[in-house]
């Protein structure tokens, strides 16, 4: 009605509360989290990126998957290979959060850091923070994620190529209702602990004075049993294995200062004194569950909905989100690769920009750098800014080519296919730009690097419509080249 005022607009009533669009103002304060995110297959360096972001950040986080990761980081000569803890684990002033989407491996993640520690890295268990709702791998989910990878072989006569960490068994136990968090291993670790020994022993009867936590550990347990049954079938011959044991008590002991309610952390840290977050995305958005070149993914969401999901943040509250693509494509393992090249081209890039899995150690597949790709990370994930790494490998070529679209029967397509057998059969589209033939590993700003190599940075950012922040020329920090 004229001359009233909207219901929603109304002034804060008695007990102060806010309505309509002064509820969403006062929602949308708080500090924003600033994300580095992978746009292609993964690999593409963003633990570079994070260490660059993280010299001056309060706290560096990580938002789902688990020991798959790899992180590289290279400070002052020394190489740290980082799989599950935050890569900004490095900056001693800031604190690294393991956030609830992750899944954790506890000996995994002491054999990691044991290892950083012979290479400099001190006091990390100091400025490391996990949150209570975070999974557990256990060893089982190494065991079945292995065999499973064997059936698949013998099967259907191809795997999906997985780093057998264990991380999809780990995420099918969540989603199944039947893992276990953090917070179990250190509410009851002696019941579930005695529990878990003899799983298969337990009376069905007798549920009456066992905790939740029990129930579920046997019942992963015997998930584990029987997959392990399931997958030795195809391998005759092989007696099989014991009934895995629950990490010791040692390590529920050890985590135990460093576990916190994720949620309040997280809400305390945007709401309370102005503090700078980084968020480290692990895997890349081609390998995203929902939205990645399924099945030969991995097991979580590594776009950008993984953040608020796997922090427990509200979407308001993502402020920047830089993607991370190399200069050229890899991948690991099989799956559709439309712009690889098996040839000449290709040993070239895997060879001068030694591409083997930090992870796996398997030799990434090597080809052109395919902007369908990017774009369609771009729609998922609304990156605000680009860092393009390894733009030194391509430094030996002639000439780049680069996809910039894609034909099905002869007609150009729009759209990335999300079915396997239809990437298959794409044709690539190139546009070929004139190489440089020029060291640029030396480069330290924009105007050291020859016209021809800027033009292909330039050329990248027009096509996918975004500007590129970051150009990377090497292994260490002070190599990514900042344009604004």
């Amino acid at each position: 009605m004229s001359g009233t005022r909207a219901s929603n607009d109304r002034p804060p009533g008695p007990g102060g509360v806010k309505r309509g669009r002064l509820q969403q103002e006062a929602a949308a304060t708080g500090s924003r989290v600033t994300v580095v995110l992978g746009a292609q297959w993964g690999d593409e360096g963003k633990g570079k990126v994070v260490d660059l972001l993280a010299t001056d950040a309060d706290i560096i986080s990580r938002c789902q998957g688990g020991n798959n990761a790899g992180h590289t980081v290279v400070v002052d000569g020394r190489e740290y290979d980082f799989h599950l803890l935050p890569s900004g684990i490095i900056n001693t002033k800031a604190v690294s959060f393991i956030g609830n989407g992750v899944v954790v491996h506890l000996p995994g993640l002491f054999e990691e850091a044991e290892k950083n520690e012979k290479k400099g890295l001190k006091d990390w268990e100091k400025r490391l923070v996990i949150s209570d709702r975070a999974h557990l791998v256990f060893d089982f989910h190494q065991a079945v994620d292995g065999l499973q990878e064997v059936q698949r072989q013998a099967q259907e006569g191809k795997n999906i190529g997985t780093t057998r960490k264990g991380i999809g068994p780990a995420y099918s136990s969540k989603a199944a209702r039947t893992g276990l968090r953090v917070c179990d291993l250190l509410s009851d670790f002696d019941e579930f602990s005695a529990s878990h020994c003899q799983p298969h022993r337990q009376d069905p009867d007798r549920t009456g004075g066992r905790s939740r936590s029990q129930d579920r550990f046997a019942g992963q347990a015997s998930f584990g049993k029987g997959m392990h049954w399931r997958c030795l079938a195809v391998r005759r011959g092989l007696a099989p294995p014991q009934p895995p044991l629950p990490p010791p008590q040692g390590f529920a002991e050890r985590i135990r200062p460093m576990v916190r309610d994720g949620v309040y952390f997280m809400y305390e840290a945007l709401h309370g004194t102005p503090k700078k977050i980084l968020v480290e995305g692990a895997n890349a958005a081609l390998l995203d569950i929902d939205f990645g070149t399924y099945p030969f993914v991995t097991s979580s969401n590594c776009t950008v909905g993984g953040v608020c999901t796997g922090l427990g943040i509200p979407p308001q509250n993502i402020g920047e989100v830089y993607g991370v693509v190399k200069a050229y494509t890899t991948r690991v393992g099989i799956g559709a690769f439309p712009t690889e090249q098996i040839n000449e081209i290709g040993d070239l890039l895997q060879s001068r920009g030694h591409e083997w899995g930090v992870t796996t150690g398997r030799k990434r597949r090597c080809g052109w750098l395919d902007l369908m790709i990017l774009r369609y990370a771009h729609m998922v994930n609304g990156f605000t800014a680009l860092a393009l790494t390894k733009l030194d490998i391509l430094d030996a070529l002639d000439e780049v080519k680069v996809g910039v679209s894609y034909k099905l029967n002869g007609k150009r397509i729009p759209y990335f296919p999300a079915n396997q057998e239809i990437l298959q059969k794409v044709e690539v589209e190139y546009e070929t730009l004139p190489g440089w033939k020029a060291d640029t590993a030396g480069a330290r700003k924009w105007e050291d690097l020859p016209p021809q190599a800027q033009n292909y940075v330039r050329f990248v950012e027009n096509h996918v419509g975004v500007a590129v922040k970051w150009v990377g020329v090497g292994k260490s920090r002070d190599s990514m080249i900042q344009l604004f």
